[in-house]
């Protein structure tokens, strides 16, 4: 894929969107210890405001990825945007706990539609072999914002204040979508710089007023939303805790959490771009798609958990720096293969297939940051939310045999 032709323009702005939403989402993390001390908050109330954003981001993710299959992805992208940009001003407003929480509910309405549309688009604007790599450099992208975020609001809250961290994620938010709107169009064939040869290597169009077969889809889904679950329990964990890990548990600066939590977001920068890569490989050598996606899964959840697992009997910096890196950078290999399957069982309603599975990762959002948090009000011990994600990634690497994304849907 040719990053200035315009199916890789298309890409760049999907990964600068992940980018951008990921700051958004995890700003409030690092952002919680001004937040939290100047509304009196507990962790258990501090889990309460990161998963808030959780419950209308999953209602919307079936939705969403409907919406954007049945109106298209420049429409639906557009008004996401601009309400999880307001919805970021309105953090920065917020005078309380019951405030933040509307603000947050708010931003997970906006972000609910977001992957899954940005799905249905990769799925007219990216060849068929090139399916993980999309999925997972957008996702590398989504990391990046999140080893991006303690920095960069850490730097703006020591200078203007934890509110000004919000004001500007928002400003950032709402230049995307102006540039969104004038660059990006629905089909490739309404894009005049496409050569024939690339409108030949992409997907063929979905014909219009096909309807979604939402049992059979429900169905062939069920396992992929499971398995994606016990991956999104461990991805929240991480998101929400491990800037106020560095800071409570190994009683660092916020400097110094700021920048062993980014080293920790980046292996999973490094983990979603290289899963994305592998996965392409190995269905371009092999052909199995059984092997590419569900096998590559099982193998990389394995690995999480046994790098997770030194951090039960060592509370060293370094080796908690090393086992939550690890643990991340092969947590997020999964994302490629796991983000094209929705796209192998269903390619022509694949918002919504996508949507279907992101809501396992919603749920987890909901429940891990609240219990995560409430273990450690109850027992002063940061390492054992983690037991959680072990036990999870060990339940998730045995339902990866029930994916079948060599079984396409061809009845959607």
């Amino acid at each position: 894929m040719k990053l200035f032709r315009p199916t890789g323009i298309v890409l760049v702005m999907l990964s600068l969107m992940y980018l951008i939403t990921y700051i958004d989402r995890v700003n409030v993390s690092t952002a919680a210890v001004g937040f939290g001390k100047d509304f009196h908050l507990s962790k258990t109330q501090i889990g309460l405001v990161f998963s808030a954003f959780a419950y209308p981001y999953l209602v919307f993710q079936i939705i969403g990825g409907w919406v954007s299959d049945r109106f298209g992805t420049r429409r639906t992208l557009i008004a996401c945007s601009l309400i999880w940009a307001s919805a970021t001003v309105l953090t920065g407003l917020a005078g309380g706990l019951a405030s933040l929480l509307l603000a947050r509910l708010l931003l997970g309405l906006g972000e609910g539609a977001t992957f899954p549309a940005a799905t249905a688009a990769m799925a007219r604007w990216v060849a068929a072999k090139d399916r993980g790599f999309a999925q997972g450099i957008t996702h590398a992208a989504a990391r990046l914002g999140n080893a991006l975020a303690p920095g960069l609001i850490v730097v703006v809250m020591s200078l203007y204040g934890w509110r000004a961290s919000f004001f500007v994620c928002a400003a950032i938010s709402f230049v995307w979508v102006i540039v969104w709107m004038l660059i990006f169009r629905e089909s490739p064939s309404e894009h005049p710089g496409l050569t024939q040869e690339e409108r030949d290597a992409l997907p063929a169009p979905k014909p219009k007023g096909l309807a979604v077969p939402w049992g059979p889809l429900f169905k062939r889904m069920a396992p992929v939303t499971i398995v994606y679950f016990c991956y999104g329990w461990t991805l929240w964990l991480f998101l929400s805790w491990i800037p106020q890990y560095f800071l409570h548990s190994q009683n660092l600066n916020l400097g110094k959490s700021a920048l062993f939590s980014s080293s920790v977001f980046l292996a999973g920068v490094i983990g979603d771009s290289l899963g994305g890569i592998v996965t392409d490989r190995i269905y371009a050598r092999t052909g199995d798609l059984r092997r590419a996606r569900s096998q590559m899964v099982a193998v990389c959840m394995g690995a999480t958990c046994l790098s997770l697992l030194p951090l039960m009997f060592s509370h060293d910096l370094m080796v908690s720096l090393l086992c939550l890196s690890a643990g991340f950078f092969f947590a997020e290999m999964t994302i490629g293969p796991m983000w094209a399957v929705p796209m192998d069982i269903a390619p022509q309603a694949s918002g919504t297939a996508s949507g279907i599975m992101n809501s396992g990762s919603a749920l987890a959002a909901i429940i891990s940051p609240v219990v995560g948090g409430y273990l450690i009000d109850v027992t002063g011990n940061w390492q054992l939310p983690f037991v959680g994600s072990m036990v999870l990634m060990l339940v998730g690497m045995a339902l990866t045999t029930r994916m079948r994304p060599d079984q396409r849907l061809d009845a959607v």
